[in-house]
């Protein structure tokens, strides 16, 4: 039988020598054909870095065996082997090698380091497993230009947020002060790169005026990246008029009256004026600038005076109601009011209002009062009317309360009641 020593000679000559040669040729080709490794398992992981970055590669073995692990680039250039780095690229530094793992940094990582990366592990037959570095490109320029740089109220005006040179495309949000607002983007690729702008249309008033309006990015490179612009908005003046004296008073014949005009507007008007409408202004009045004095008020002073205040913008007014009261009026005036104009300007409070909202309160009692007094005396008539049912025959007085309801048990008390 193959392998077996057969006996050829004296004891002790040697002859079973080659009998085992061929037993331990036999052993050593079945372990040369039993894979290396077997059991071993590569583990690695993506990476995600931000250009100029640090990217770490890790190449890691299970239940190793202490075969050769080495990492190799996108172009199949060996990176390092075990802890030994043949390719001549500084930036490529050791940071652990051991039997289980070979971990290697990669400094100041740019667009071309992107790209799959190889772990081998010298295994029969080999192991290989690849783990891809992505690259983030943050913008490179965040700039807002606005179509005019001082608008008026009620236009509307175009606004554009340019986010240049970014990977992956980046989203554009717009903010007016904490309120977001919505525009449209567009999105242009130059080579791995995407620059997008982003349009804003804004109709602005001026409660906008000073209000900053914010571009801001979303991208996984970056956090808080934005860039704003203050709105400047031009409007017409906001005009009121204020009674000095008398304050809160009645406008009587012989006193004073002192009204004061205030305007504010972008840009602050320049041009302030009194007049009275649809009549001449009386000649005993005194204007100073802001301020209307009549110093012995009369019953021609009667009317509507105005103020006007303009700018670069447009022209307003408010406009003041004059009533004169004899000296012995004692209530509130009704007609003593600052009326706005066409701009929407304040206006005061118009008392006669609230005398008639008082009259209609005291009228509404005096027919509650009214109604319930005709209520009260129907009743009485009806009680009197039931106390004297069934006298209304008799011939005499003593008859009446004899027939009277209650009968003869309360004749007595009847006629106690007549006598």
């Amino acid at each position: 039988m193959a392998g077996r020593a057969q006996p050829s000679g004296p004891a002790g000559s040697g002859g079973g020598a080659p009998g085992l040669l061929p037993l331990l040729l036999l052993l050593l080709s079945a372990a040369a054909i039993i894979p290396r490794g077997h059991g071993q398992n590569l583990v690695t992981e993506d990476v995600t870095v931000v250009e100029g970055d640090v990217a770490t590669i890790s190449c890691r073995v299970k239940n190793s065996d202490d075969s050769v692990i080495q990492l190799l680039n996108p172009n199949r250039q060996t990176i390092y082997f075990r802890d030994f780095r043949p390719l001549k690229d500084s930036r490529f530094q050791l940071v652990n090698f051991s039997n289980s793992e070979l971990r290697v940094s990669l400094t100041n990582v740019s667009i071309s380091d992107e790209g799959r990366y190889f772990c081998q592990l010298y295994t029969d037959p080999p192991q290989e497993i690849y783990t891809t570095i992505t690259v983030l490109v943050p913008p490179r320029n965040l700039v807002i230009d606005i179509e005019k740089e001082t608008a008026v109220e009620g236009e509307e005006i175009e606004l554009n947020c340019t986010a240049m040179a970014s990977r992956p495309a980046t989203t554009i949000r717009w903010f007016k002060g904490n309120k977001e607002l919505t525009g449209k983007s567009e999105v242009e690729r130059w080579s791995d790169m995407y620059t997008v702008t982003s349009q804003l249309l804004l109709k602005v008033g001026r409660e906008d005026d000073g209000v900053p309006v914010i571009c801001l990015v979303d991208h996984p490179a970056v956090k808080d990246l934005q860039t704003q612009r203050y709105l400047e908005v031009m409007y017409k003046p906001q005009v009121r008029v204020s009674q000095n004296y008398p304050l809160q008073g009645l406008t009587r014949e012989g006193e004073p009256l002192e009204l004061t005009c205030t305007a504010f507007g972008k840009p602050q008007p320049t041009d302030m004026r009194w007049l009275r409408v649809d009549d001449e202004m009386p000649q005993h009045v005194v204007v100073s600038g802001s301020n209307l004095l009549i110093s012995n008020l009369n019953k021609t002073d009667n009317g509507t005076y105005r103020c006007e205040a303009s700018n670069a913008v447009g022209k307003s007014h408010a406009d003041y109601m004059l009533f004169v009261y004899d000296t012995t009026a004692t209530t509130e005036p009704a007609v003593h009011d600052s009326r706005a104009g066409e701009d929407g300007a304040i206006r005061s409070v118009d008392h006669a209002v609230v005398g008639g909202v008082v009259a209609v309160v005291v009228f509404a009692m005096l027919c509650l009062l009214i109604i319930l007094g005709r209520y009260f005396a129907r009743h009485k008539g009806t009680y009197f009317t039931h106390e004297a049912k069934g006298a209304d025959d008799a011939a005499d007085a003593d008859t009446a309360i004899i027939n009277a309801e209650g009968g003869q048990n309360n004749s007595e008390e009847k006629k106690e009641y007549f006598i």
